[in-house]
């Protein structure tokens, strides 16, 4: 999202974090801009039997966390690393300076709170009123726009999602997205090739 040269010349630090590896928990007070360089991770939540809620998954070039940095409010969910990965990390002060001396980055940024914005709502909509199959393909079709630059084939994007992460991603069980799949590689919505799906 921001170039990492322009982080770097900002005072940011590229820190390693192993799997599993917690970045912040929920109710933190932000002191961080956050931007992955390699690797992958998730912000999430969980409810009081232990069941996982992911909010997001953030890959190369992403940046998360963000919206406390503007606002005086505490981290709504915990950061965890996927795998092992490298994260830009710079101090609040420095990111608000960076935004406000680069009117096209503050853009941009703006831009990219407004689709997660518009995406949370969509998916709490799905959530609270869909069907399952109906709500895999929707969360399949976010990440779909959001990670790809061929829009031509119809079947070209593989899911690098596991199913329990379609799961804590949709608020559904793991036996019932495995089901929900299948039902909708029948009706040539998706279509599976060596267990992965490519919508």
């Amino acid at each position: 999202m921001i170039n990492p040269k322009k982080l770097r010349d900002a005072g940011a630090i590229l820190k390693n974090y192993k799997r599993g590896e917690v970045l912040f928990y929920e109710d933190a007070i932000a002191r961080y801009y956050y931007q992955v360089d390699q690797g992958e991770v998730k912000m999430n939540n969980y409810n009081q039997e232990g069941k996982e809620y992911i909010q997001g998954i953030f890959a190369k070039g992403k940046s998360f966390g963000e919206p406390p940095l503007f606002a005086d409010f505490t981290y709504p969910a915990n950061a965890e690393a996927i795998i092992d990965s490298k994260v830009w990390q710079l101090p609040k002060d420095k990111f608000l300076k960076l935004l406000e001396e680069n009117p096209e980055i503050h853009h941009k940024f703006t831009s990219t709170l407004a689709l997660r914005l518009y995406y949370k709502a969509i998916m709490v909509s799905e959530i609270s009123t869909q069907e399952p199959e109906h709500r895999i393909l929707r969360i399949l079709d976010y990440f779909k726009k959001n990670n790809t630059t061929d829009k031509t084939d119809s079947l070209s994007y593989k899911v690098e999602l596991t199913r329990q992460q379609l799961a804590d991603l949709t608020g559904l069980r793991v036996e019932t997205v495995i089901r929900s799949i299948k039902k909708l590689e029948q009706k040539g919505e998706l279509s599976i090739k060596n267990r992965k799906v490519y919508r």
